[in-house]
């Protein structure tokens, strides 16, 4: 008998961990979920084994190879495109041959048992055979209504509680028979409960449903990921942990060192090769993966660490998962449901809060406290501004979403109903970052007077004017992919220090005023700025100039100057190119 592991889906759900990683290759303990799907088939004499893929599949390949190392014969059904649960399989026909054979994910973490459902089909003569198994809460599954004899009456996907008539869920485990591929036309792309199956019950198939015992979880959220890893290490799946038993319910893999000093509390998985370092501390339900440090005096509980992880010393981890090849340095703090994507580095001292994501690749500075996730930017600063106020690579270190958060916490440091003076070069990232900011001003019960695209010293001087504060946008000086926003206070000049950490304080603790529905800023775009400028600047010693007899050859580059110098060239008597 052969059986195909689907093993083609992007696992968006679990980004960051699967943002460069394919679901299966996820670590579950000591090993990939895929590798515990593999060695369930073994188990149940099924050695012949199609793997669909399609998402990083080259990955998954280069892992897994011919599947000589596990004991069985792997073979590849490669999709172009997502083609869906029955489209995938029906992709694999060819490798699959003329007998029964079984369809599992390779996302999924059970020990049902293989043989009976086998057993169940062919004596029920079934054309397919759904596994199902009993869960609390349905919600999140595919339900599935029986009748007395175990044929399917019904299938419904994704109910809401008032569709929920029974606990028994589709673990996407099938016996199949290769007529059914006739159903399915090739290159489409069809799921089987929510196409194919309804059209073989509507034809009157012979369709079953066997309810297994045994253990199952479907690795789709972070949730049943964190839950995936606490049951395996309780002993609730039939799955084997390399190494040896340091202590009851404390696994070591070969070649890890565990400090005597070190505090364990079971059930705890410690990877081959890995380093516990004197005093830290191992808390329930935490993975340590393969070739991980885990500094002295750290603590880390209810946690995932991939392969190859740095904890450094005094850092403290609570129900958090950590990519491989990451790091979290002396003295951080990960609070509850954090993700850190492969290759990130959490800098010393840095607190990551409850639930953000960090992407792969991304660095916190040391101090820096990060509220929330971070998934385009290069990095998460411990203080905003820079020497020429906030700024970065447009779309990645400033994006849309931080210049609301940033200007909702400049209107919480404001009071209700004072002014902004808001401007931007003529780019169209500066102007559209301007827009944002101008939205997030106003829900925060401020004024703006929109200058559109103008020069900053036209904005200072608005500021100077009207005794108001200003925020400026521009593309930074000689970097054409960067933006800068900057502030003013009301004299025209730019944020003192203390201004600028009392901005920094308010955006670290996302600690926003909302405006009541009548309370929301007004957004006015003022008359004759630039002719205000233009005769406040002529009028500084302007009278000298047309004695000069000057002639000058200007180019504005297309920006925020071309507006203003032909006024104030006129104003002055200079005659310009």
């Amino acid at each position: 008998m052969k059986a195909v592991v689907m093993a083609g889906g992007e696992g968006t759900r679990l980004r960051p961990m699967t943002s460069n990683l394919p679901k299966p290759l996820l670590p579950v303990g000591d090993r990939p979920v895929m590798e515990h799907v593999l060695q369930l088939l073994k188990s149940h004499g099924i050695h012949d084994v199609v793997v669909t893929v399609q998402f990083l599949a080259a990955l998954i390949e280069n892992h897994f190879g011919d599947g000589t190392e596990l004991g069985v014969r792997l073979a590849y059904a490669h999709e172009d495109r997502p083609l869906g649960t029955a489209g995938s399989v029906r992709n694999a026909r060819r490798a699959l041959g003329e007998g029964t054979f079984l369809v599992v994910s390779g996302d999924a973490l059970t020990d049902i048992d293989l043989t009976r459902a086998v057993q169940f089909h062919r004596e029920k003569g079934a054309l397919v055979t759904v596994c199902l198994t009993r869960v609390a809460d349905p919600l999140e599954f595919g339900i599935t209504v029986l009748d007395g004899e175990g044929r399917v009456e019904r299938f419904l996907e994704k109910p809401t509680w008032g569709q929920v008539f029974t606990d028994t869920v589709n673990t996407g485990i099938y016996i199949m028979e290769p007529a059914v591929l006739d159903h399915v036309r090739e290159g489409e792309s069809v799921d089987w409960s929510k196409d194919v199956f309804p059209r073989l019950l509507a034809e009157g198939r012979p369709v079953y449903g066997y309810v297994a015992d045994g253990y199952w979880e479907d690795i789709g959220s972070h949730d049943s990921y964190a839950a995936a890893q606490a049951d395996l290490l309780d002993g609730k799946v039939r799955a084997e942990l390399a190494g040896f038993d340091l202590a009851p319910g404390i696994r070591v893999g070969e070649g890890a060192e565990v400090h005597p000093e070190a505090v364990l509390t079971a059930p705890v998985y410690i990877g081959p090769h890995s380093r516990i370092e004197a005093k830290a501390e191992i808390g329930p339900h935490t993975v340590v993966g393969r070739g991980s440090v885990v500094g002295a005096r750290a603590v880390v509980e209810r946690s995932t660490l991939h392969e190859n992880v740095y904890v450094g010393p005094g850092a403290l981890l609570t129900g958090s998962v950590l990519g491989r090849y990451s790091a979290v340095m002396a003295g951080a703090r990960l609070e509850p449901s954090v993700v850190v994507g492969d290759h990130s580095i959490i800098g010393r001292n840095a607190i990551v809060a409850c639930g953000v994501r960090i992407y792969p690749s991304k660095t916190i500075d040391e101090a820096a406290r990060v509220n929330s996730s971070v998934v385009w930017e290069n990095r998460a600063q411990a203080s905003l501004f820079g020497p020429r106020g906030v700024g970065g690579i447009l779309n990645v270190d400033v994006t849309p979403e931080i210049a609301v958060r940033l200007s909702a916490a400049y209107a919480s440091t404001l009071r209700k109903g004072d002014t902004v003076v808001l401007g931007s070069d003529h780019s169209r990232g500066a102007r559209a970052l301007a827009q944002c900011i101008a939205s997030a001003l106003q829900t925060g019960a401020v004024d703006v007077r929109d200058l559109r695209s103008t020069a900053l010293p036209v904005l200072r001087q608005q500021s100077l004017l009207t005794a108001s504060n200003g925020v400026y946008v521009r593309t930074a000086p000689g970097e054409p992919n960067s933006v800068e926003i900057l502030f003013v206070d009301s004299t025209g000049a730019d944020l003192s220090e203390s201004a600028q950490r009392s901005l920094d304080r308010v955006y670290a603790r996302q600690d926003y005023r909302r405006a009541f529905p009548g309370e929301i800023g007004s957004l006015i775009h003022p008359a004759r700025t630039l002719e205000t400028y233009a005769e406040a600047l002529a009028g500084t010693g302007g009278d000298t100039l047309p004695a000069a007899g000057l002639k000058v050859v200007v180019d504005a580059g297309h920006g925020a100057a071309a507006h203003v110098l032909p006024a104030l060239l006129g104003r002055l008597g200079v005659e310009a190119l």
